[in-house]
């Protein structure tokens, strides 16, 4: 099951709507905290927001300020769930073949919706060409240790160089995730005119494993990677061949 129809599946959106009401979830102790210290000042942004699910990275966005979010989803059930704000606009659309005019946006953002994507390299080519100079993006990802193993294992790091298609059980079973290196992530970003700011492992303290045990496991092997990189030229040109070919 890939991402644009996974959070359609009434099962999994059972599961995935449970886990977030737990608290068990790696969002509030770990994901957002991260984002929102990676994120730059977005007083009169344009924005983008790549995978917006129920739409709560938009609704914080604009409530500091964006001038407007244009928040993407593939799934309906999310959308139709979505937080609704005046300067929040939802869109449904398969990130795959998403896309806005050039020079567009200020800021675009992920929030662990991009490991779903299958030609990350063309994504990215999209993202610099929607940006103005000096835009950012901004996008978390479930880490490539997690990614990596062909058969997936809990703190066991196999597989790390072959990048492609993924299987999981996670909710339910045959869920589609890619992997890739985090060398290939950046190189990736660099050649299309991005330049790193930010690498970040968000991993819980010692404190926060004391009240909440769950977490312990996420300071075996680090659960997400964060990547801030800002983009230096407004690019215009075409999708070469290397990512034609879907690497990086």
């Amino acid at each position: 099951m890939n991402g644009a129809s996974l959070y359609d599946d009434p099962d999994f959106l059972d599961g995935y709507r449970r886990l977030r009401s737990s608290g068990a979830a790696l969002n509030e102790p770990l994901e957002i905290p991260a984002m929102n210290a990676a994120l730059p000042p977005v007083a009169g942004a344009r924005v983008v927001d790549l995978g917006c699910g129920e739409g709560e990275l938009a609704v914080r966005l604009a409530e500091a300020g964006a001038a407007e979010v244009l928040a993407v989803d593939a799934s309906e059930q999310m959308l139709a769930a979505a937080t609704a704000h005046p300067r929040v606009r939802y869109q449904r659309a398969d990130l795959a073949r998403f896309d806005v005019p050039a020079g567009s946006a200020d800021l675009v953002v992920s929030s662990m919706a991009l490991h779903y994507v299958e030609e990350f390299a063309e994504l990215v080519a999209r993202v610099a060409r929607w940006l103005s100079p000096g835009g950012a993006f901004v996008f978390t990802i479930e880490h490539p240790v997690l990614t990596a193993p062909l058969v997936a294992a809990d703190c066991v790091v196999d597989d790390y160089a072959a990048e492609g298609r993924r299987e999981r059980t996670w909710i339910v079973d045959s869920v589609i995730k890619y992997h890739r290196t985090i060398g290939s992530i950046v190189a990736t970003l660099h050649r299309h005119g991005f330049r790193l700011e930010r690498l970040d492992e968000p991993l819980p303290t010692p404190e926060e494993v004391a009240a909440n045990p769950a977490l312990a496991i996420h300071r075996r092997r680090p659960p997400i990677l964060l990547i801030a990189a800002r983009a230096l030229e407004l690019l215009t040109g075409n999708i070469g061949e290397e990512d034609r070919r879907g690497t990086g």
